[in-house]
């Protein structure tokens, strides 16, 4: 079955990869906004009898969801076989359990609704926290890879004596794989989160550690304070200035320059979503 790839807005750089390495047809799209705000969405490309991979990675989804399910349904009208969503980073996925009267859990309601237009999907270490897999809320088959070892080897081959450090007790199976195959020591924080900015974090001695380079590694950099609050822990230890290094780059708000101003070396991200940061190539991860 022939494969064509369509890059919702912001995604071209990465399809654009995808479509090289599976030697693909680029499929051409018009997307744009009428002066109402409504969304105007028209392909213009054959997608009859064709698997249709449609690429668009979710941080910040609310305007990007619409576009999506306009560009799936349509394809699907005009005879496309099956639709593949590549969504490098899955968003609603935080919200999994009502934790006061009359909350939404969100993150079950958004896998309804994609379960809906798409047949398949396929993402980069989604956040499961109290879920144990996908499956738990989406009814299509799902495709979960996993950045732990692109990650290990940019460690490896970039930073001489590298100490891990991750962020919390549930990131510990996951920097320990990294730790792993970068051959190299890590150590677990204990984080207590009081609210969406307002993260205590405590950090175990680290005396033996002084000649390493601490590398501060998690998943999703969103507000960015428990790698500020730990970074502050490191300067009061004198360690060396820290590599940041997480999966997805959302960076709330100021998040990314107040992790630089507080005396990160670098921060470094995969490229799940676009961002200057980016310099760990994961796309290898979404072809199947």
């Amino acid at each position: 079955m022939k494969k064509i790839y369509f890059a919702l807005p912001g995604n071209e750089n990465l399809t654009e990869i995808l479509i090289q390495k599976e030697k693909a047809e680029k499929g051409m799209i018009e997307i744009r906004s009428f002066p109402d705000g409504e969304t105007y969405v028209r392909i213009l490309s054959n997608v009859k009898d064709k698997k249709v991979f449609l690429v668009c990675t979710l941080h910040e989804p609310d305007t990007k969801l619409l576009p999506l399910y306009f560009l799936a349904k349509t394809a699907k009208e005009f005879g496309a076989k099956s639709i593949c969503l590549i969504v490098p980073y899955l968003a609603y996925m935080r919200q999994d359990k009502a934790f006061n009267t009359g909350e939404c859990v969100t993150s079950t309601h958004f896998a309804n609704l994609i379960s809906e237009f798409a047949d398949t999907l396929i993402t980069i270490d989604p956040h499961l926290h109290r879920r144990s897999s996908l499956s738990e809320i989406y009814s299509i088959p799902t495709t979960v890879s996993h950045a732990a070892h692109h990650i290990s080897a940019w460690i490896k081959y970039t930073i001489d004596k590298p100490i891990l450090i991750g962020p919390d007790g549930e990131s510990e199976q996951w920097v320990a794989e990294v730790a792993k195959n970068a051959n190299a020591p890590y150590v677990i924080l204990t984080k207590i989160r009081h609210g969406d900015r307002d993260v205590e974090v405590s950090i175990p001695h680290l005396e033996k550690y002084k000649d390493y380079v601490p590398v501060l590694v998690d998943d999703i950099i969103s507000t960015g304070r428990t790698m500020i609050e730990t970074i502050g822990h490191l300067k009061n230890a004198a360690m060396k200035p820290p590599v940041c290094i997480g999966v997805h780059a959302v960076f709330a708000e100021n998040a990314f320059q107040e992790i630089k101003d507080s005396g990160a070396k670098e921060i470094i991200t995969c490229n799940t979503i676009p961002h200057e940061s980016n310099r760990i190539d994961i796309s290898d991860l979404l072809i199947v």
